[in-house]
């Protein structure tokens, strides 16, 4: 049997209001763009990434409780922007990206993320809260 070459070279193509979605839900989360360049490259514990840890590896803004960190990395698993680590035994505690959510840190690579306005925030946390498809 000849091996078969898995790369894909096509990009997933995703709707406009899902890439602004997923972007807008990246910077009003509480997490710096250094934890998703590093996710790019490997996956990273929940306990990397919450309380003390977090904040002293960059990874977070302030030091987030475990539950505040497991909702906010929900929260972008939902938007589609990362995905839970799955071993041989189940899912794990470790969050990696998506192929949406490769796509939206190289569009941000080298450069600073734009800091959300109020008016992002609200919509954020609205579409958050009632968990709106759009």
């Amino acid at each position: 049997m000849p091996p078969v070459d898995f790369q894909n070279p096509k990009a997933f193509v995703y709707p406009p209001k899902t890439i602004e979605r997923a972007d807008r839900s990246l910077r009003c989360s509480p997490f710096n763009p250094s934890l998703f360049k590093l996710m790019r490259h490997q996956s990273v514990s929940l306990s990397a990434i919450a309380l003390e840890n977090g904040l002293k590896q960059g990874y977070t803004q302030r030091p987030l409780s475990e539950l505040a960190c497991d909702n906010a990395l929900g929260w972008l698993i939902e938007v589609g922007v990362l995905r839970r680590e799955v071993d041989g035994q189940g899912i794990t505690d470790s969050f990696r990206l998506t192929p949406l959510g490769r796509q939206l840190i190289e569009q941000h690579q080298g450069e600073n993320w734009r800091t959300p306005s109020w008016r992002d925030r609200l919509y954020n946390a609205v579409i958050r809260w009632l968990r709106l498809p759009f």
